[in-house]
């Protein structure tokens, strides 16, 4: 793989790094709803409502409860990620180490999950030593992807410029916010149409090893 020395490679967590779809996300969709139905008093389909409203306005349920309602971050964050039984969770992914070591250059993980369960997924997945920041959603004082001061706060944070920056996400609003700072984007998708904010699509992470930034 040909890359640049200088390559900042920023890598999202949850179904980048490790798939979280399958197993993690689910029960933390349901924890999150159970939580606004009980702080927000509502029924399951109004909380459920209200997590798409304000996903859709802001790209993330918390930034709509901490404005509206006044929810601390940190116990929401504690509730919705308790996940007792992670371990079994978490799916390994056979050869990611190899190819995150390959890798010329610094690497950091930003994600919208809390510090807590991050270290937590990056220790089950044997990479947490590769990584000389981690840029959780307390690090971004709750301004979650894809708000702009988040990664205005990280690369300040790394002193770097977003040119040198390579950001690997799922996630298409956040890849539009890297792109429009000038980072290189790579979505990680198994779906074939890619925007034209989009460098690269990669059905996976371990098919970094086939292309040349």
């Amino acid at each position: 793989m040909h890359t640049r020395q200088s390559n900042i490679w920023i890598f999202d967590l949850d179904d980048t790094l490790h798939n979280a779809s399958a197993h993690i996300f689910p029960v933390m969709n349901r924890a999150m709803t159970e939580y606004i139905m009980n702080h927000l008093a509502l029924d399951e389909a109004g909380a459920h409502q209200l997590r798409q409203h304000y996903w859709r306005v802001y790209g993330a349920t918390l930034k709509g409860l901490m404005r509206h309602h006044g929810t601390n971050p940190h116990h929401f964050l504690e509730e919705t990620h308790l996940l007792e039984d992670l371990p079994n969770m978490v799916i390994e992914t056979k050869r990611l180490r190899q190819v995150l070591q390959s890798l010329k250059g610094r690497k950091l993980v930003f994600t919208n999950a809390p510090r807590s369960y991050a270290m937590r997924v990056l220790e089950m997945l044997g990479i947490a030593d590769l990584f000389e920041l981690i840029f959780s959603v307390e690090s971004t004082k709750f301004h979650a992807k894809p708000s702009l001061r988040g990664f205005q706060m990280l690369l300040k944070t790394i002193r770097a410029k977003a040119s040198d920056c390579v950001m690997l996400e799922d996630n298409l609003p956040a890849l539009m916010t890297a792109k429009r700072l000038g980072m290189k984007t790579i979505w990680v998708s198994k779906k074939l149409q890619k925007p034209n904010f989009v460098d690269y699509r990669l059905s996976n992470v371990l098919a970094l090893t086939h292309i040349r930034l």
